[in-house]
This record gives structure tokens, C-alpha cells and sequence, in this order.
């Protein structure tokens, strides 16, 4: 017996160390009282019975679809350090990202760091790494294609990508990136507007890709980040627009998370 309290205990320990073992020890010490409870069951009435066949019942639902909230929703919350093969990667892959993205936001349009923006850029760091590189695999293997002329503009964010895992190639004009797209297959497309070729290059390489049916997910990086633009991109056939590095990161990574389930 003191084994198996101690066998327990030992569980209960590793359990406690990210939310979903919380759930999890959770639903064993409900589903334990209810077993004892269970076992004087025939000392009740039939009135004091049924609300724990309610229970029993309608708990593991409840469990599911909460469980399956967190998952689609709040995925990237569900994990610990502990989690990672190697903490020591954890935390490097989060310095590394953040320190790209904080990099990206002193050279942006606003010129410095804003009051939050430390913050942003933690927590984005943190959201992608939770996901980014939890196993082996992680976001390895998954590639880019970025579409911008002046590639010297966005070092750094390319550098925030490939802290975790991601692989870019770099395309410098529209024809380029239609003929790069004839052999390769990519996880999302990022592209400027304007280019040598014209003003609003963005959508022209966007409006060819989904004539010929390409559903790639494709991020406008432009000087903009007004609502208009951002409205504009979305009816165009664009997954987001934005000015941000933060928000582009946050935004580029979810939907290849995303990926193997929306397409």
C-alpha cells in the first residue's frame, strides 16, 4: 500500500509540472472520491443517488469539451520548459526570437520600442516556442517563401522565423516568385507591395496565385497597417496585412500550425 501511495505521489508530481497533467490528476481525484462514494452507494436513497449518476455521467463530457477548447484555442498554452527535450533550447530559441523580433520593431516605421512592446515581444516568443519546437520535428522541415526586393529590409524577421525551425527562400520580383512556386511547395508566402515592377506587386503575385487555385496563406509586409489595408488584403484573398514584425510572426506561424487542419 505504501508503495502505491508513494508510486502515486510520484505521478502526481510529474503530472503537476504543465496544465494538461493538472487536468488529468484532476480527473483522477474526482473520479477516486467518486469511486468511495460509489462504494456506500447502497446506504442511499434513490433521490441521493442520482445526482451522482448525473455526475458520473456528464463529467467526462464536460472534461472533453474543455479539453478540446484548450486545444484549439489556447494549444500553445498547454505545455511547460519541462516539456522540451532540452530546456536549454527552450530558452535559447526564445531569447533568439525575441531578440530578432525586438530588432525588427526598433528599425520599424514608429522607430523604437513602445511602451508594451517588450511585453509583445515576450509573449510572442513564448506562444511560438510552446509549439515551435516541442518535439523533434516542430516547425523543421516547413519552408517560406518570402517575396520582397530590397531582402536587406527584413533580416531580422527572417532571423525571428528560423529561431524556430522555419526555412525561407527569397524571391525578388513577381515572376520570380511564380516560377519559384512552379516547383516548390511552401507553408505560407510573405510578400512587400511595391517592388521595381509596380506599386501594388503584392496583389498582383496574390490575385495570380488564387486564379490558378493556390491557397498558400499569403501575408502582405508593407509600410501599412491601417484597418482599410488590412480589409482590403483580406477580400483580396490575403490571410493578413500588417507593418508589425510581432504580428506578422504571431500570424505567419499560427497559420502554418494550423495548416494540416484548415487545408
Amino acid at each position: 500500500m505504501n508503495e502505491d501511495f508513494k508510486s502515486f505521489g510520484e505521478t502526481a508530481k510529474g503530472l503537476s509540472k504543465n496544465p494538461l497533467g493538472i487536468i488529468a490528476l484532476f480527473i483522477v481525484l474526482v473520479y477516486g472520491f467518486a469511486s468511495l462514494v460509489t462504494a456506500f452507494a447502497g446506504s442511499f436513497s434513490a433521490n441521493e443517488k442520482l445526482p451522482l449518476i448525473y455526475f458520473l455521467v456528464l463529467f467526462p463530457v464536460l472534461v472533453l469539451g474543455v479539453f478540446s477548447w484548450l486545444v484549439s484555442c489556447h494549444s500553445n498554452k498547454l505545455y511547460s520548459p519541462g516539456d522540451y527535450k532540452n530546456e536549454e533550447n527552450y530558452i535559447r530559441m526564445q531569447l533568439n526570437v525575441a531578440t530578432s523580433l525586438a530588432a525588427a520593431t526598433v528599425k520599424s516605421p514608429e522607430g523604437s520600442l513602445q511602451d508594451g512592446d517588450i511585453d509583445k515581444i515576450a509573449d510572442a516568443a513564448v506562444s511560438i516556442a510552446s509549439y515551435g519546437n516541442l518535439t523533434s520535428s516542430g516547425f523543421r522541415q516547413k519552408h517560406i517563401l518570402w517575396v520582397d526586393d530590397r531582402p536587406e529590409n527584413n533580416v531580422h524577421e527572417r532571423k525571428a522565423f528560423e529561431a524556430v525551425g522555419l526555412s525561407l527562400s527569397l524571391s525578388l520580383s513577381t515572376n520570380e516568385a511564380l516560377d519559384t512556386l512552379k516547383h516548390y511547395q511552401f507553408e505560407a508566402i510573405i510578400s512587400d507591395m511595391g517592388r521595381k515592377e509596380g506599386p501594388l506587386e503584392g496583389y498582383v503575385l496574390l490575385e495570380e496565385l488564387r486564379k490558378h487555385g493556390d491557397n498558400t496563406p499569403f501575408f502582405i509586409y508593407a509600410g501599412s497597417n491601417l484597418q482599410e489595408h488590412k480589409k482590403e488584403a483580406y477580400l483580396k484573398g490575403a490571410q493578413g496585412s500588417t507593418n508589425n514584425s510581432q504580428e506578422l510572426f504571431v500570424s505567419v506561424t499560427d497559420a502554418i500550425k494550423n495548416r494540416k487542419v484548415r487545408w
